[in-house]
């Protein structure tokens, strides 16, 4: 296999995938996993598929060890601190599409942003009226809807108090976000609802 060959296999399943769609592990200079949500550390690579359960399952099962051939550490939190390292990269990347000019922000310039065609992702706060939410997602018709942040959250990294609708347009920093939060939300703790 090509060293840069785009697809990996997971340690826990056995599934190929797209590199971008999974999750990257690497043994730290302490025989401790260390995530690698950048994909950029140096060391070979133990890939898994971005889903809570695959992480628990390579967790219990002492699956990075063997895909290692070593004796490894890994934390009782690995899955929180996956999930929490692909929030925070996902977040960050949504402030950096705010100062490069991609987003609408509000559900007024969003609208507005739709009706010229320019809305390739719609993001809603999770915490945000269903009602409002329903409405949004019609008005912007063919756009992905992300709906896995707070309201707190996206206006965080949009500087604002709170932000419920963020539209995107077509860019580098829309796809990164976009790959991000798929493997975000995978990982992350899914609320209960009421």
């Amino acid at each position: 296999m090509p060293h840069d060959e785009p697809n990996r296999t997971c340690i826990a399943s056995g599934d190929i995938h797209p590199k971008e769609a999974m999750i990257r592990f690497v043994v730290g200079p302490d025989d401790c996993i260390v995530v690698d949500v950048a994909g950029r550390l140096p060391g070979r690579g133990l890939w898994l598929s971005a889903r809570r359960n695959m992480i628990e399952t390579a967790a219990v099962k002492r699956l990075f060890s063997k895909a290692a051939h070593q004796a490894v550490q890994v934390p009782d939190d690995l899955v929180n601190t996956v999930a929490e390292l692909l929030k925070r990269r996902c977040l960050d990347t949504l402030g950096l599409a705010r100062r490069a000019g991609l987003t609408a922000i509000g559900a007024d310039k969003v609208r507005s942003q739709a009706a010229a065609g320019k809305t390739a992702v719609l993001v809603e706060a999770a915490d945000g009226s269903r009602a409002e939410r329903d409405k949004m997602a019609a008005a912007v018709r063919g756009a992905k809807v992300i709906d896995a942040f707070t309201r707190s959250d996206l206006g965080a990294a949009v500087g604002r108090e709170e932000a419920v609708h963020i539209g995107l347009v077509h860019g580098g920093l829309t796809k990164a976000f976009v790959t991000d939060a798929e493997r975000y939300e995978g990982v992350r703790i899914k609320p209960a609802h009421a």
